[in-house]
């Protein structure tokens, strides 16, 4: 079998595995793939599927968005910045999930504000957050941002100014 051109997510994928101690079948096992499958893959002989990536990259507690760029699937020149940040972001520990995907959405909105609507690409490819933190609201358009309180003891609402 000819060695197409995913060694490079081959290698990342196996230091990644190795990184989080995992062995080949764990992680398969994890991530819904044959132990044969993921194998082929992390030795460069078969190129995976955007859902595929998505669920590996969840069993490594990785950003799927690195492994669609190391795969190909996403232009790396062009989205590298963003795909960076938004990496960047979900590796937060400090931060819970809710609080990432709304940080996402900002940056995504300021993006597209100034021109740079690329991250809908991404989303397109099923990047996304099931899981709610404690505490949530059911509220789809609560972002959890609140207003802030003066040194005079007066609530201060989040403020927009004019763009």
């Amino acid at each position: 079998m000819a060695s197409l051109n995913v060694g490079n997510l081959g290698e990342y994928l196996r230091e990644q595995r190795r990184n989080a101690q995992l062995s080949l079948r764990q992680l398969a096992d994890a991530a819904g793939v044959s132990n044969p499958y993921l194998s082929q893959i992390e030795r460069g002989l078969r190129k995976p599927s955007a859902e595929v990536l998505q669920q590996v990259a969840k069993a490594l507690r990785i950003s799927a968005e690195t492994l669609y760029v190391r795969a190909g699937i996403l232009d790396a020149e062009r989205d590298r910045d963003d795909v960076e940040t938004r990496a960047v972001i979900l590796a937060d520990p400090s931060l819970n999930e809710r609080q990432k995907q709304v940080l996402l959405q900002i940056y995504e909105s300021f993006r597209k504000e100034n021109g740079f609507g690329v991250g809908a690409a991404v989303e397109d490819l099923g990047e996304g957050v099931t899981e709610e933190a404690p505490g949530g609201s059911d509220d789809p358009s609560d972002t959890g941002v609140r207003g802030t309180r003066t040194a005079g003891g007066s609530d201060a609402g989040p403020r927009r100014t004019a763009g």
